[in-house]
């Protein structure tokens, strides 16, 4: 199935301290929930806001993490999830050379994160 993500981005929520880990490996190998489930669990950015909301609600000290598409292409497989909805999984590391940017996620009132105004 071919999937149109025009922005070529999608996105990882990473504790800091594991962001650490992997910018001293050279490769993120995956949360605990990834090397359980065999795939590293991204979302488009489209999906990311409710990713945060059900997996992270309330977590402090997360980043987000872009990737690129094309960089990861050998590996990334569009498999639905929640809903039904496609979502984009990297089978094996995930190399440092596909991140674009990492951004913290603060933390709002409400206890929801707050994205960046432009994700791509």
């Amino acid at each position: 199935m071919t999937v149109d993500h025009s922005h070529g981005l999608i996105f990882k929520i990473v504790p800091r301290s594991a962001w650490r880990e992997a910018e001293e490996l050279g490769r993120f190998t995956g949360s605990p929930v990834d090397l359980a489930d065999g795939y590293i669990h991204l979302s488009t950015a489209a999906q990311v806001a409710d990713t945060a909301a059900r997996h992270f609600s309330g977590v402090a000290d997360l980043l987000l993490v872009a990737v690129s598409t094309a960089d990861v292409e050998p590996w990334l497989r569009w498999e639905p999830s929640r809903g039904g909805a496609l979502f984009p999984h990297v089978y094996g590391d995930l190399p440092l050379g596909a991140v674009r940017t990492v951004t913290p996620l603060r933390l709002g009132a409400d206890g929801r994160h707050v994205l960046p105004d432009s994700l791509g």
